[in-house]
């Protein structure tokens, strides 16, 4: 680090940086201040998901939930439904479980000490540069995917950022050459040139406020930056669903695990469809009739529903059927339309309910 630091001219480079950032900064709802807890929500939010998406939940979320109390102190079904189609829900219960926390520990105070907010659970290297250096002004650098591409390119760095060694190079340049003054313009500037400017595949370098800095730009390579080596193939799973009403026309749904992918959200029965001998409509029969002793006479639903995770690939198949009754201790809850609204669905269960009623209104 040493070596690729020792020509950098660190000082004109904050300065240029900063510079530009304080002119051109986009104007979002969490910058309005810095209160660290709107900090650490935004921060929150915006991993994995474009900053467009975020602005609504992030509203909506404030207006909900405005401070660390009212969030430490709401029933999780409210603060699910409000995170409902932001996925990764993983995020929000770990939020939940840290303010709540921060409430009995820290007297509701997010603590100043990033050793002790990189306690909290779902606070990872991350969270706690970007909330330490935006709220409290320390200097800690918040290394994510946008910041390495931003450093690979202005220092030359050219390890492969899929590695965990080679973040911890990125953090150690970082803490070089972080502005000690202004930590928290400095790391959003970071943020904010990969946004705009240092973007993956076709960065505006004529238009870059750091460019006289950018050893990749100075040798034509800023294209071939960063490396990242390839992900595994997602999975592909067939799946078969089933949208199950009574003769009142309320629906059946049920909670998924509290562990494991989509956790504690509600859904429509479903299964994985893996026999070479059975129908997807005959495999999704016998999973009810066996973990719900529901019989249903089931009509496919024309259309296949295909939702994308990170590590695989659902394709479902939809069909419809009335269902009186259900074995006790299965797990389903019978609600009305209206009354599902109150209920958080991960995105693949909200695209089934969307086809089974546009084919239920033809």
């Amino acid at each position: 680090m040493k070596t690729i630091l020792s020509d950098f001219p660190i000082d004109s480079f904050q300065k240029d940086l900063i510079g530009w950032f304080q002119k051109e900064q986009r104007i979002l709802p969490w910058r309005e201040n810095s209160d660290p807890y709107r900090v650490w929500v935004s921060e929150i939010m915006l991993q994995q998901t474009r900053v467009d998406t975020v602005i609504p939940y992030f509203l909506n979320f404030m207006e909900k939930f405005p401070d660390i109390e009212s969030l430490a102190k709401a029933d999780e079904e409210q603060v699910m439904k409000a995170w409902e189609g932001l996925g990764y829900y993983s995020r929000v219960r770990n939020l939940q479980f840290a303010v709540r926390e921060v409430s009995e520990a820290y007297d509701g105070i997010v603590p100043a000490d990033p050793g002790k907010f990189g306690e909290l659970k779902g606070v990872g290297p991350y969270t706690k540069g970007a909330v330490m250096s935006i709220a409290y002004n320390i200097p800690e650098p918040a290394v994510d995917g946008n910041v390495m591409r931003v450093m690979s390119r202005i220092l030359l760095i050219d390890e492969d950022i899929a590695k965990p060694k080679t973040r911890k190079l990125f953090d150690t340049a970082i803490r070089e050459v972080i502005s000690k003054d202004n930590p928290s313009d400095f790391n959003q500037a970071l943020m904010e040139l990969g946004a705009l400017i240092c973007t993956p595949s076709s960065p505006s370098c004529l238009l870059c406020p750091v460019r006289e800095h950018c050893q990749a730009f100075a040798e034509g390579r800023q294209h071939e930056l960063p490396v990242k080596s390839k992900k595994k193939k997602q999975k592909s799973m067939l799946m078969a669903a089933a949208v199950l009403r009574d003769s009142s026309g309320s629906y059946w749904i049920r909670k998924r695990p509290s562990e494991g992918l989509l956790a504690n959200l509600w859904e429509f029965p479903n299964c994985e469809t893996v026999s070479d001998t059975l129908t997807q409509k005959e495999e999704l029969e016998t999973y009810l009739i066996r973990e719900l002793e529901a019989i249903p006479e089931l009509n496919p639903v024309e259309g296949v529903i295909q939702h994308v995770f990170s590590h695989l690939i659902w394709n479902i198949a939809l069909f419809a059927g009335i269902v009186e009754n259900v074995k006790e201790g299965s797990g389903l809850v019978k609600v009305t339309e209206e009354e599902m609204k109150q209920y958080a669905f991960p995105i693949p269960h909200q695209k089934i309910f969307k086809l089974y009623l546009e084919k239920e209104n033809k």
